[in-house]
């Protein structure tokens, strides 16, 4: 008969039929045939795009509250990247007294040419946080650049580092000056090696340059390629390897498990060949559907639950951080905050944030193959802290909603709590009134203030297991300790 710490060491199992699945959790770090990840202080940050970066910070009340609440579960500041297509349009002008200056025909436009002074850097260097700042390279001036990167350099005692350009690959169709001529991943990757370089001797910082920042699938246009180009200079210079990543398709698609595994996995020889340079990767920008999201897919819960699902699974697969794009104020479809309304993924974020909070490891303890997924956390001691239950069944909101039990093993105590996170149906939106819950508790409209009770479910451990019921298009976070 096999003994409790037996069972918590055998992979998930997964029981066909009414019975469900059944996940054994690890009684340590580095048992069970697991693969660990270790665990940055705070995985899961925003990316805002270049020219709204000022407007989201003086102008919309729930970006700090939507930031501090990730903080008050982890203790620390989410990570935010400044960047996008604008910082591409983006000329330093040290005269100006404005954050940025520009002009669009409406105001869910983004300008084609843009200006920005020194504070702007001064207003990124208020946030608590790390901070990822994007600067022009596709107008091909270096000197104007770098004469920006020795402002925030000198600004920012939280910057963590400058990206140079945001997506090489689309410079040559949309006649961006440094792709005249031939442009390619490799005449791309000597401008970086050589930009890099340059600016990086110019502020004097060593693993300054966050490198990459393409978003075209991997291996073209990805770190492995750019890797291969570069010499020991160069990556004495760059400090992270980042991609960008916009899986798209409806929300069904989107939000089941297997597929979010296949995307990820994508991204296995780009990672490894970060890591074996000994560098970090990340998602410098992400979320569902680019160009600001789908109106159909991106602001529901179901895109909630990839969020979730993706930023986890992201950081099991070792990319230390994943930064969801936030754009145009009023025309961003994907974003989770705006001036008025909470946007649904918001909430699969925060039940990420919850789950990997003051952890050292992530595993997952599902091989990736059904709709049903379960992650594993563990604190410093390397014993386990909570675990996040996901049915990626999809329900849209009429007919039946199945349920499927899921069972833990490798318990050690008498009970465990949990917090749920629910919503009518995959479709729902906050914006159209239909408010997700996690733990009974909402984000309010227009504050992010945290608003109902928190409240949680009780599950008695016997024999060193317990079951929990998730209903389609639901997840369970598991408090362990």
């Amino acid at each position: 008969m096999l003994k409790a710490a037996e069972i918590a060491t055998l992979l998930a199992v997964v029981v066909p039929g009414a019975l469900g699945v059944t996940f054994g959790v690890p009684s340590k770090v580095g048992t069970g045939g697991y693969a660990y990840a270790p665990l940055d202080k705070a995985p899961i940050g925003i990316s805002f795009e270049f020219f709204t970066f000022p407007s989201y910070f003086t102008n919309v009340t729930a970006t700090n509250q939507c930031l501090s609440n990730w903080k008050d579960l982890t203790g620390v500041w989410p990570p935010i990247r400044i960047g996008g297509t604008t910082q591409d349009r983006a000329r330093y002008d040290p005269s100006t007294s404005a954050y940025v200056v520009y002009n669009v025909a409406s105001a869910g436009d983004a300008p084609q040419t843009l200006t920005f002074g020194p504070k702007f850097m001064t207003l990124a260097s208020t946030y608590g946080g790390s901070v990822v700042l994007g600067l022009n390279r596709g107008k091909n001036d270096i000197a104007n650049t770098i004469d920006a990167a020795k402002v925030a350099v000198l600004e920012m005692s939280n910057l963590l580092a400058i990206e140079l350009g945001n997506e090489p690959e689309y410079w040559k169709s949309n006649g961006q000056p440094i792709a005249a001529g031939t442009w390619d991943p490799a005449t791309d990757a000597a401008s970086q090696n050589n930009w890099d370089i340059s600016v990086g001797r110019a502020v004097d910082r060593k693993n300054i340059i966050q490198a990459g920042n393409s978003n075209d699938s991997p291996p073209k246009w990805g770190a492995a390629e750019l890797i291969a180009s570069g010499n020991a200079t160069v990556r004495e210079y760059v400090g992270i390897y980042a991609h960008h990543n916009y899986p798209g398709g409806n929300v069904q698609s989107l939000m089941t498990h297997s597929n979010t595994v296949k995307n990820i996995h994508s991204f296995d020889a780009d990672i490894a060949a970060a890591l074996a340079a000994g560098k970090p990767y990340v998602f410098g920008e992400t979320n569902s559907v680019s160009g600001g999201g789908a109106a159909g897919v991106s602001p529901t819960f179901g895109a909630g639950l990839w969020t979730m699902d993706y930023s986890l699974r992201a950081t099991y697969s070792n990319i230390s951080r994943t930064y969801f794009h936030h754009g145009t104020l009023g025309n961003c479809q994907y974003c989770f905050w705006g001036r008025y309304s909470m946007g649904a993924p918001y909430y699969g974020a925060t039940a990420a944030v919850a789950l990997l909070a003051g952890a050292s490891h992530l595993t997952a303890l599902d091989a990736g193959n059904t709709n049903y997924a379960a992650y594993a956390t563990f604190d410093e001691a390397g014993a386990p802290l909570r675990v996040l239950l996901y049915n990626s069944d999809y329900y849209a909101g009429s007919g039946t909603r199945s349920s499927t039990s899921f069972t833990l093993t490798g318990l050690t105590s008498s009970d465990v709590k949990a917090k749920r996170l629910t919503a009518g149906s995959a479709m729902s939106r906050q914006d159209q009134g239909a408010n997700p819950s996690f733990g009974g508790q909402f984000f309010d409209n227009g504050t992010c203030v945290v608003g109902g009770t928190e409240t949680f479910e009780t599950a008695s451990v016997s024999g060193g297991q317990a079951t929990f019921t998730l209903k389609a298009t639901e997840v369970l976070l598991v408090y362990l300790q």
